[in-house]
């Protein structure tokens, strides 16, 4: 589908088509320019005021002809204000909106807020819980719509102008006008506060702000935490959906509260990597360190960061710790001087617990050592707009959404013993000494207790939108290291090869740790895992079809992986759906219906279409399986019961057919025969089975890894054998009894 027809199938009824930008009518124009054929603008810097003008290619006179490039420009130049003025009056409307419900809140009293309310005071009042959150969601409903509405626009410029400049390129205007376009206030503009004040609205709907720390809670807790990437524009869809469940973490700026603030971290190692190479590799007891400071100004306050990975199946959970210290104290901490015992003593003296004291001295005494031992330094620094969300005092479910990242080295430069530990935000940067990453990072940390150990509905149903990307086990550290430190590193992270990503690292000057585009995928451990990339590779590119991991999950989680895997089809509805169609481009595909499978698939996984033992309209799992040590062991030791009971059940038959032969008993002989293939179906099933499920541990194949139905075959083979043989053998004893035998 062309550009001009999904703009078409996308226009929100709400609006019309009137407020959009006029892209038929510009192609039209491009036509018509393309075909008359204007030659490059006269370079004469004089003029004459009497000479007649002058002629087109075509002999024409150009003050005589109606469409020129002039008449492009303006049209341009009539939709970029029309865009414009329409986006700010949408958000007025939806401010004054919001302004009005927040004002609906303050004069009503919060009891009936509750759910317990009844409903004789909520309508002598005129309005209860479920209408003002209906009134909340009709306002995030509002401005999401916007956002389509400012995206598709973006968009129809960008492809309007480069069709101008590669079908008129004796006129190019796309450079001065996407320079104009991000420019403007539609563009530009923040528009956060929005976000900010319908967190506030939904919370006075929760009763946040009653919780109360529950300090007698079970303390034991199974915590998990996946980060996933978001794309630009599906960021405000994700921040809606959490923020209806969970309050943003407001932040203090100079123009007001925002939902995110500024956030660098610089992280320290040494000149072999050697704490990049253990996060990467996940040496147990692999360490990272980081100094983190929030606002965009100089920092003051110093957060000092250790977080240590350590083997889930071995029962130790990995470990984030941190002490706070000041801006000036950081170069006595990277020289070895903190005056440990100094400032022990400060807490001490006032009122610190033994406790608190001695756990804040063994963990600074331990950072303070490892960083003299291993001789860290400053080595690459991440920035990025961070929203949290959080119910206070529930850790059940926090989120954080990391926007405008990107990684800056902190190499090359003197550090004057210390002195200097980070790059000063007026130096200017050379390409290969910053790295942007081209989508958000969402990490959701989930904290279940014993008694209850389901996620939240709407953490599931926000995973399953489409609308995330996992990236299992992805780490801002290790991808900063690796993209701005290509020289220095020996390996480097699964997901670099991924296409989504190919062009930041080619514009950073680390094209050394990317395979070629034919190749697609480097060796090693991505040439095993490429499946799990969220957007494909340059072999295999799923950008523009690629609908979260949910999606590829179902087709990898059948075995379709690598060549095998089908292009995605329909995406799924996700989100807001304002229109039908809304999505879908001139890059979506059908996808066949799954076909039935047969009886070799229904018994054996490996012929199966559709292995992974979930209806075919449900989708696989969102997260990546976890590979432990001992599931390699479990799945020999399968195997080799398997084995076992066919080598019984070969045994039995075996013996059954030699006496049956002394004996001369035909029923024996047939019995014999019936058990041998079912013996040997063992054997071919174990083997079967054994190497279906050490493809799927290899590559982390999501979904389930048991076979449900061919035991059950089998199992019922042998019920079916030995049945046949109870009910002769009743027989037999019938006859013998009435003396026929």
């Amino acid at each position: 589908m062309k550009f001009g027809e999904h703009m078409k199938a996308n226009i929100a009824p709400e609006y019309g088509s009137d407020p959009y930008l006029n892209y038929e009518r510009l192609d039209r124009i491009i036509v018509e320019l393309s075909r008359t054929k204007p030659s490059r603008a006269n370079e004469s810097r004089v003029v004459s005021m009497t000479a007649p003008p002058q002629t087109n290619a075509q002999g024409l006179d150009t003050s005589k002809v109606d469409v020129t490039e002039e008449t492009f420009l303006a049209q341009i130049d009539a939709d970029m204000v029309k865009v414009e003025k329409f986006t700010l009056s949408q958000v007025t409307a939806i401010r004054a909106k919001i302004l009005e419900l927040e004002n609906l809140l303050k004069e009503q009293p919060t009891s009936l807020l509750s759910s317990n309310a009844s409903n004789s005071q909520a309508s002598s009042h005129g309005w209860n819980e479920k209408d003002i959150a209906d009134r909340a969601d009709e306002i995030g409903n509002d401005f999401l719509r916007l956002e389509k509405y400012v995206n598709i626009n973006f968009m129809g410029f960008h492809k309007i102008l480069k069709k101008h400049d590669k079908n008129l390129p004796n006129n190019p205007c796309k450079v001065f006008y996407i320079n104009r376009l991000h420019a403007q206030a539609w563009v530009r503009g923040d528009y956060s506060d929005i976000v900010v004040r319908l967190s506030n609205i939904y919370a006075a709907i929760r009763q946040d702000h009653i919780a109360e720390e529950n300090k007698g809670a079970a303390q034991f807790f199974q915590r998990s935490t996946t980060k996933y990437w978001v794309k630009t524009e599906d960021v405000s869809r994700v921040k809606y959906v959490i923020l209806r469940h969970l309050p943003v973490f407001l932040q203090k700026t100079s123009t007001g509260e925002s939902d995110s603030q500024f956030t660098n971290s610089v992280y320290l190692d040494n000149d072999q990597l050697e704490l990049y190479h253990g996060r990467l590799d996940k040496t147990p007891g692999a360490i990272a360190l980081r100094l983190r400071w929030y606002g965009s100004g100089d920092p003051t306050l110093v957060f000092v960061e250790r977080k240590t990975h350590n083997e889930k199946w071995l029962g130790e959970a990995s470990v984030k710790e941190r002490f706070t210290i000041d801006e000036s104290e950081v170069p006595l901490l990277l020289q070895g001087k903190y005056p440990i015992e100094q400032k022990k003593q400060v807490m001490i003296d006032k009122g610190k617990s033994p406790k608190e004291v001695e756990e804040w001295y063994t963990l600074v005494q331990e950072v303070s050592q490892v960083i003299v031992s291993k001789q860290l330094v400053p080595t690459m620094r991440t920035q990025c707009m961070r929203t949290a969300f959080q119910i206070p005092f529930d850790a059940t479910v926090r989120v954080s959404l990391d926007t405008n990242l990107c990684m800056i080295s902190e190499r090359g430069y003197d550090l004057q013993n210390m002195q200097v530990w980070h790059r000063d935000k007026s130096w200017v940067l050379n390409k290969n000494e910053i790295t942007r990453f081209p989508h958000a990072v969402l990490e959701i940390k989930l904290e279940m207790n014993e008694g209850n150990m389901t996620p939240p509905k709407w953490v599931t149903d926000l995973q399953n939108s489409g609308m995330l990307y996992e990236c299992h086990k992805y780490s801002k550290f290790v991808h900063g290291c690796a993209v701005l430190l290509p020289d220095d590193v020996r390996s480097v992270p699964y997901w670099v090869d991924d296409i989504s990503l190919r062009q930041s690292i080619l514009e950073s000057g680390a094209d050394r740790i990317l395979a070629t585009e034919d190749v697609g995928t480097g060796p090693g451990a991505t040439s095993i895992y490429h499946h799990m990339l969220p957007f494909g590779t340059t072999v295999d590119d799923r950008t523009e079809t690629a609908l979260g991991r949910t999606s590829a999950d179902k087709a990898a989680s059948r075995g379709l992986v690598g060549e095998r895997a089908p292009m995605l089809g329909t995406p799924a509805n996700y989100g807001v759906n304002f229109y039908s169609g809304a999505d879908d481009d001139q890059y979506g595909c059908d996808q066949p219906e799954d076909e039935e499978d047969g009886f070799c698939g229904w018994v054996f996984p490996f012929c199966s279409r559709n292995n992974n033992g979930f209806d075919a309209n449900v989708l696989a799992p969102t997260s990546v399986q976890k590979i432990e040590p001992k599931v390699f062991f479990a799945n020999e030791r399968t195997y080799l019961h398997w084995l076992h009971h066919g080598v019984i059940l070969s045994s039995i038959a075996a013996g059954i057919l030699a006496f049956s032969e002394d004996t001369g008993e035909l029923w024996g002989e047939w019995y014999a025969l019936a058990l041998l293939p079912i013996s040997l179906g063992f054997c071919i099933y174990a083997l079967h089975i054994f190497l279906w499920r050490a493809d799927r541990i290899k590559t982390r194949i999501p979904g389930r890894w048991d076979d449900p139905k061919g035991p059950i075959f089998l199992g019922s083979a042998v019920v079916i054998i030995l049945t046949i043989n109870f009910i002769v053998k009743l027989v037999a004893i019938a006859k013998y009894d009435q003396g026929e035998l």
